[in-house]
């Protein structure tokens, strides 16, 4: 597809000084990203490049590094003149080496790895650290400042988004979504959270897709596709796409500045007209797709072979540094960002330059959403006793133990607007309608007079896929709230890999002391595997918990309560707790209750027990436990 420059050609919000700092942050940050993925050594080229500087082993990505880069230093732009509040989230987790750039940048970096100061030696540190044995991972992981989404595994960035921004209403989530990223099923969905996001009480998700073109060997689809073809696409899922595309670096920064002044203005403009009431519809909410080179900056040929703006920019452009050229090209490369021009003697970054970050909490790399555990407030919980079934004797009540639950939980939710209940549109088939005495289910689409328990404000989140109920659900723990996802057991199992990766996030960000605790996430499974009689086989399938069960227990749990009071005190418990993964069995079907909510208690206490009651092995082993 032919290049054309952005749209707002005529627009150009930077003066001469201003685009020539702009253009110095993004070079810096450019020759960070490089020299984490091949320096070990000689961080400011004050000697010519040897084989010795650089590691034995070259790991990283580099192809959609520089369009994160530049996307980041237009942001910082528009937090100081606007006094934004705003995260990052990076779709392309391959581009760790840019947020580790940024954020070292910023100065966050070193005020919490006192080890990796701002000079010589801690830029020294930081190129040798990446992707290298006791250091950091290649991706926006746990150890980066200001990630909520690590993006190892592909497709959960703009879910995470938008719950991110759900009940936060003075955030902006900017949000940048690779074009592989963009292939998967999981982000192909989450396009639709739109239409669940209020403007009077949520903030904004400003998604931004990076078109670079290619994935680790073949084109990206949508890279593909007619422009306008792409634009419908977009307007079909209801956003208002602004372009902005080219390789000429001064002008694609007017360009990003000037339509990023336009975008913002737009949500604003939106967010005023549904706090004051005047919101009729739901909002075409601004999007900006962004076409870039992949590797922009890059070698353009290695080897003779085309390199820039292809996918052998995707990785580490060129290996083989036995090879003298080879070290030569890679010395040019970084001397082409002029180095000495962005880094002081001592490699400090000049204070013009540094001057462009934001300050204190309102750095991305800082901000508090960011690390939810420093925002998380304890939910105001009510006794749970209180929503006990009367048991005189085992066996001879009968009630559906999660319909006693969803009374429990409506009450939580009447007392904490920080607490969201999830699901595929299974609430009230797992017998928790009871929440809708006290909310609606979230939706700003189109409604007609027969729908049920559908409003702007409802906090009640259903949408008919796994993995978005999945990535909303994060997206809101992970800056500092509460909730709970149920779903019919069988098909927890779409989830699985969501499950896993949020699971390591806990396991990693647990040895990370500026990391706070966040609340757990928390399942409840129903429909359960032991009452499917009208669904049958299909819906029968018992094995999360299998899968679950292979993590280590300083992150999971798993409960299965036999009756509705224990499924109380299981409940509170869970909602309770912090960094964990809480997994609750539970039937919903009308079943015999067996323990007072005194003797449930006890026996949940203990966490297992013996009941006298029900046995009969008194003087001999037993046959079955």
């Amino acid at each position: 597809m032919p290049r054309e420059e952005g749209t707002q050609a005529a627009a150009q919000p930077l003066s001469p000084t201003e685009l020539d700092l702009i253009h110095a942050w993004w070079r810096a940050a450019n020759y960070l990203s490089v020299g984490q993925i091949y320096l070990l050594d000689n961080p400011l080229l004050e000697r010519p490049l040897e084989r010795a500087h650089i590691k034995p082993r070259l790991l990283g990505h580099w192809g959609t590094t520089p369009g994160l880069n530049f996307v980041y230093v237009h942001l910082n732009r528009v937090i100081k003149a606007r006094g934004l509040d705003m995260i990052y989230i990076c779709g392309p987790g391959h581009g760790g080496p840019g947020m580790v750039a940024n954020t070292w940048l910023e100065g966050t970096y070193s005020e919490i790895y006192p080890n990796i100061p701002q000079n010589r030696d801690g830029m020294r540190r930081l190129f040798k650290q990446f992707s290298f044995p006791g250091g950091i991972p290649s991706h926006a992981a746990p150890e980066t400042p200001g990630s909520i989404n690590e993006g190892g595994e592909l497709g959960y960035s703009l879910s995470h988004a938008y719950g991110a921004a759900l009940d936060n209403p003075d955030l902006i989530v900017a949000c940048v979504v690779g074009d592989g990223e963009a292939e998967t099923g999981p982000l192909a969905t989450s396009w639709h959270g739109n239409k669940f996001l209020n403007p009077a009480t949520a903030g904004a998700v400003l998604p931004i897709l990076h078109l670079n073109g290619y994935k680790i060997a073949n084109p990206t689809i949508l890279a593909r596709i007619p422009r306008n073809a792409l634009e419908d696409l977009f307007v079909g899922y209801g956003y208002k796409p602004h372009f902005i595309e080219g390789d000429d670096p001064a002008k694609m920064h007017q360009l990003m500045a000037a339509t990023l002044d336009t975008v913002l203005d737009e949500i604003a403009a939106i967010q005023t007209e549904a706090r004051g009431g005047k919101l009729t519809a739901c909002p075409r909410w601004p999007m900006i797709i962004l076409r870039s080179p992949k590797g922009w900056t890059g070698p353009k040929y290695v080897d003779g072979l085309k390199t820039e703006g292809y996918w052998r920019s995707h990785q580490v452009p060129f290996g083989d540094m036995e090879k003298p050229e080879h070290v030569k090209l890679l010395e040019e490369w970084m001397r082409s960002y002029r180095p000495q021009e962005l880094f002081d003697a001592d490699g400090r970054l000049r204070g013009e330059i540094a001057a462009l970050a934001p300050e204190g909490d309102r750095r991305m790399s800082a901000n508090p959403h960011a690390n939810g555990g420093l925002l998380r407030r304890d939910l105001v919980m009510p006794d749970f006793a209180d929503y006990a079934v009367g048991v005189t004797h085992p066996g001879r009540v009968e009630a559906e133990a999660t319909r006693i639950m969803g009374v429990f939980l409506r009450d939580i939710m009447k007392q904490n607007r920080n607490f969201r209940l999830f699901g595929p549109d299974e609430t009230a088939s797992n017998r928790l309608s009871a929440v809708f005495e006290t909310t609606n289910r979230a939706w700003m689409a189109e409604t007609i007079p027969e729908d049920d328990h559908l409003s702007p404000d409802g906090r009640v989140m259903e949408i008919l896929s796994e993995h978005t109920c999945e990535g909303w659900l994060e997206g809101y723990l992970l800056t500092g709230r509460h909730g709970l996802f149920n779903c019919y057991e069988a098909f927890i199992h779409i989830v699985d890999s969501m499950f896993n990766q949020h699971a390591k996030w806990l396991e990693s960000s647990q040895k990370i002391s500026w990391r706070r605790p966040i609340s757990s996430l928390n399942y409840l499974l129903t429909s359960h595997v032991w009452r499917q009689d009208h669904n049958g086989f299909s819906h029968q399938d018992p094995g999360f918990i299998d899968y679950v069960c292979n993590k280590k227990a300083a992150v999971i749990r798993v409960y299965l309560p036999p009756d509705a009071n224990t499924l109380l005190w299981v409940t509170d418990h869970c909602l309770r707790s912090w960094d964990r993964i809480n997994v609750i069995v539970a039937g919903k079907q009308p079943a015999p209750q067996w323990l007072d909510i005194d003797t449930a208690i006890k026996h949940c206490d203990a966490g297992i027990g013996i009941w006298e009651w029900a046995s009969n092995d008194r003087g001999g082993e037993p046959d079955v436990v």
